[in-house]
């Protein structure tokens, strides 16, 4: 399993090791005590959630706030996706940049967000299905968004913009300069 951290910190793109044969494939997916050694801290990963999307699905940017952060680990079962993460760490030298990983069930990349982190992503495939592990359950209250398309982030999401399908409730998301 290779894991660098992207320029982002706290942020690692994870490279299992595959092995393939003539009856198709295996690799390990997670292993708590190696995933901890690397990324320096303890994760109590709580609750998997998993999405199916249609090309052109953008899906983000999210986060939640307080006590309801969540740090998580994603991956693509099906499809390919580009990923986005956006670093919102007011304290951090790198706040309010972003970084983008292909995450496919080619590749079997997976992405750690750390909290404090927005996150999205954009199916460029026919379909694609997405999984995750999140450190904290989800808290209607708590969550928050940065709209996809802020200006101040000018993010690429490598898909024509005319046929980006965005919900209704991405659409309204605030971007980056409010306050969150």
């Amino acid at each position: 399993m290779k894991i660098k951290e992207t320029k982002l910190k706290g942020c690692f793109v994870i490279e299992p090791q595959v092995f393939y044969d003539d009856r198709g494939y295996f690799y390990e997916s997670f292993h708590q005590k190696k995933f901890e050694q690397v990324i320096g801290e303890a994760i109590n990963f709580v609750q998997d959630n998993q999405s199916f999307s249609r090309k052109g699905v953008l899906r983000g940017i999210h986060f939640q706030k307080g006590e309801y952060a969540q740090a998580k680990l994603v991956r693509v079962l099906q499809g390919k996706v580009l990923d986005v993460v956006v670093d919102l760490r007011k304290d951090s030298e790198t706040f309010g940049q972003y970084e983008t990983i292909e995450l496919s069930a080619d590749n079997k990349k997976q992405l750690f967000v750390p909290r404090g982190f927005g996150h999205g992503f954009i199916t460029l495939s026919e379909t694609s299905e997405f999984a995750y592990k999140c450190d904290a359950p989800y808290h209607k209250e708590s969550e928050g968004g940065i709209v996809f398309n802020d200006k101040t982030l000018k993010i690429n999401w490598k898909f024509p913009k005319s046929e980006i399908i965005v919900s209704e409730k991405d659409k309204e998301l605030p971007p980056l300069e409010e306050p969150f």
